[in-house]
């Protein structure tokens, strides 16, 4: 659907979910993001050494009433499971007052290869996985 005008991509995609919601998978994101694949191209850049019990995630925030794209980011570290971490955020549990106010929804598949890391290299990832993002152009939030 490239080149198509968002909002009739947004309809799509509603009947699409309407239709076929428990055969679609979790890392398909649920609203049409332009820049996607560019996301993807970025984290693909980062990979795991060791394994370990941290993971990295990537929540997507809505700016479409301040910002000049309608879309942020927030990168984070957790042991817990992305959607899980996501829930906690959602309820006022440890946290990003941009992912309480803003968060949308995880973006899943970005960073499915960037599970179960040892800590410290989850945290070296979080951090540059940010920068790289901000570079790149993206409004970001979280990766400390």
């Amino acid at each position: 659907m490239r080149g198509e005008m968002s909002l009739n991509i947004e309809r799509a995609l509603a009947a699409l979910w309407a239709v076929a919601a428990e055969s679609i998978p979790d890392w398909l994101p649920m609203r049409y993001v332009e820049r996607l694949p560019e996301i993807y191209e970025i984290a693909l850049r980062f990979g795991r050494i060791a394994e370990g019990r941290s993971n990295i995630y990537l929540v997507l925030l809505d700016y479409a009433d301040s910002r000049s794209g309608p879309f942020g980011l927030y990168v984070g570290m957790s042991h817990y499971s992305p959607a899980q971490r996501f829930d906690q955020h959602k309820a006022g549990i440890r946290a990003a007052g941009s992912v309480l106010r803003r968060g949308l929804e995880v973006l899943t598949g970005p960073t499915l290869h960037l599970q179960y890391l040892r800590r410290s290299e989850a945290a070296r990832i979080e951090e540059q996985l940010a920068e790289v993002l901000r570079a790149a152009g993206f409004l970001v939030h979280g990766g400390h």
